[in-house]
């Protein structure tokens, strides 16, 4: 727990692998849960299909200090597929896969060049800058609404600090009021939203969610708790992926200066990337339906299981060379969009913004450099995700 924790967890993680690959840890609220560390380990409890995601399956002792959403928030908003096992979960996902297709995702190539460059230009001339105010908390939201079909002015008011939700406090953290009302501000925002779509249809992924609703081919409660994923899950955690990317290449210069000269080395590049340094830490809850052995431990039923996927992705049994930042790493059998049934299924147009996010602000922003020390950088707390919510850059000239 704590700055130098999430500064650089990776020591910690090695020390645990080199334990065994089941540890039981305590989190930040109180909760006890067993973290799977290894990579092998982490393959397979991802694709076990005894781990349930859905929240009922947690016992009282996970319930009692459980950092979720208070009612109503958590009965209306964590309906969704993070937190559904089949049939339901199957259902369900097959509402928003079209929209997030490889094909559909390169054909919008052009236009999220065209919203990177906007952003670009919008920049000081020269630095400093703080890429995530000025670009990493702006790009990805801009696709993203884009791709679900979020008309300008709902978008242009949409805030950032919603996205917060993604990172409770309990009960009696004195920060649960502001929570709470962040909870209250994105809930409002999901009913106008639904609203604006019902009178206002088009053929996007955000009126065929609505028209589902009333088809009753989804609940209210799905429906709300799918459009919250999409609202946080497509932008914070790329936003904060860009920001990991790019102190990674900041303390590399040398592959920073290889990257920008070799641009078709982008799409490799960001699977090393994502590698190096995932903006997702740990997955979320998983539960056993009955007391169960993962891999040599016995977990009791209902207790929460995490998977540590930056842990797997520095795992020396699967890669070469953990540690070093290599460009040239090919396959590249990553964890950072999850695996088996719950992968990622905004996977494809992450990627691509990332490759079009660090190709632009790499090629404009010649001599691009940290603006302070590194030990001063500032992580999320966060207990899920990595990134920063400041990274302040100096650069020659804005091409």
């Amino acid at each position: 727990m704590g700055c130098p924790y999430k500064r650089d967890p990776y020591p910690l993680y090695e020390r645990m692998r080199d334990g065994g690959p089941v540890h039981r840890v305590l989190f930040p609220s109180g909760v006890t849960a067993w973290l799977v560390t290894g990579y092998e380990a982490a393959h397979a409890a991802l694709g076990d299909d005894r781990l349930g995601k859905n929240h009922d399956l947690g016992n009282d002792r996970w319930r009692a200090r459980a950092s979720i959403m208070p009612e109503p928030q958590h009965s209306q908003l964590q309906v969704h597929l993070l937190h559904q096992d089949p049939p339901r979960h199957t259902r369900m996902r097959r509402f928003v896969s079209d929209a997030f297709a490889p094909r559909r995702v390169e054909q919008l190539r052009s236009r999220m060049q065209e919203l990177a460059d906007r952003l670009v230009d919008a920049l000081p001339a020269a630095g400093p800058a703080d890429l995530v105010a000025g670009f990493a908390a702006r790009f990805p939201f801009q696709v993203l609404a884009e791709v679900i079909g979020l008309p300008a002015e709902l978008a242009a008011r949409f805030d950032r600090d919603w996205g917060k939700v993604v990172q409770p406090v309990g009960p009696t953290d004195p920060g649960r009021p502001r929570y709470e009302a962040r909870l209250h501000g994105l809930q409002s925002y999901i009913a106008e939203v639904v609203a604006h779509k019902r009178e206002h249809w088009d053929d996007d992924l955000l009126s065929r969610l609505v028209v589902a609703r009333d088809r009753r081919e989804l609940t209210q409660k799905e429906l709300d708790s799918m459009i919250f994923q999409l609202l946080v899950a497509g932008q914070e955690p790329v936003t904060n992926q860009i920001t990991t990317a790019l102190i990674a290449l900041l303390r590399h210069p040398d592959q920073l200066v290889r990257l920008r000269d070799e641009p078709e080395l982008l799409p490799r590049a960001v699977e090393e990337l994502l590698r190096y340094d995932s903006a997702f830490e740990l997955t979320t809850w998983r539960f056993f339906g009955k007391d169960s052995d993962l891999h040599g431990t016995e977990v009791p039923a209902g207790d929460s299981v995490i998977v540590s996927l930056c842990a797997a992705n520095r795992d020396p049994r699967r890669f070469k060379d953990p540690e070093t930042l290599d460009l040239d790493r090919s396959p590249n059998p990553h964890l950072a969009f999850g695996h088996g049934i719950h992968f990622c299924p905004g996977a494809a147009l992450a990627r691509a913004k990332l490759q079009i996010a660090l190709g632009t602000l790499l090629t404009r922003l010649p001599g691009l450099c940290l603006a302070v020390q590194d030990e001063d950088l500032e992580w999320i707390p966060a207990v899920l995700g990595r990134g920063t919510d400041r990274l302040p850059v100096g650069y020659d000239r804005r091409l």
